[in-house]
């Protein structure tokens, strides 16, 4: 496997130049029109991922997701999830780089081999920045209409916590 791994991507771009040549593509330019679109979608992505980037930071700073956490407790503790984890659930659909830096301070507090991080560890895994994809890449290539998007979207991260739950009390 490891050998596959190592070989996997060094062959693929082996395949794509053979068939390119094979076809008689030009592939050098062929590369730089996609480069060029790329940045094109990069430069209307921007505007999306910043507004995305404040709400996240306006709620971690308000406190409102350490509140939802305290409200929520009661409700999750008979289910063996413990309130360290809520962040985890609240801001994973929002943004992966706030659900990294939440579980980066339950590892940090709680140590690795603790219960809290590895349900953090696999919720992590286990769901999707829902908003985030909604927000940035829909808003990039404007599609207005998210309804079903996002209903099946946060079932999707729904479905991954209650997996992870259940994954980690078969597990520790």
């Amino acid at each position: 496997m490891q050998i596959i791994s190592l070989w996997a991507l060094p062959a693929i771009i082996l395949l794509i130049l053979t068939m390119g040549l094979f076809k008689k593509v030009p592939l050098y330019e062929t590369f730089t029109e996609g480069a060029k679109d790329g940045f094109k979608v990069a430069v209307n992505i921007i505007p999306y991922l910043v507004a995305i980037i404040v709400a996240i930071s306006m709620f971690r700073a308000s406190g409102i997701i350490e509140s939802i956490g305290t409200i929520l407790k009661p409700i999750l503790t008979p289910f063996n999830i413990p309130a360290d984890t809520i962040p985890i659930m609240l801001v994973r659909s929002l943004s992966g780089s706030a659900a990294l830096g939440v579980f980066s301070d339950i590892a940090n507090n709680l140590g690795p081999d603790d219960y809290a991080t590895k349900l953090s560890a696999i919720m992590v895994g286990s769901s999707e920045t829902t908003f985030y994809v909604l927000a940035v890449y829909f808003g990039a290539v404007g599609i207005s209409k998210l309804r079903y998007a996002l209903i099946v979207g946060l079932l999707a991260d729904f479905i991954g916590i209650v997996s992870a739950v259940l994954v980690c009390n078969l597990m520790f």
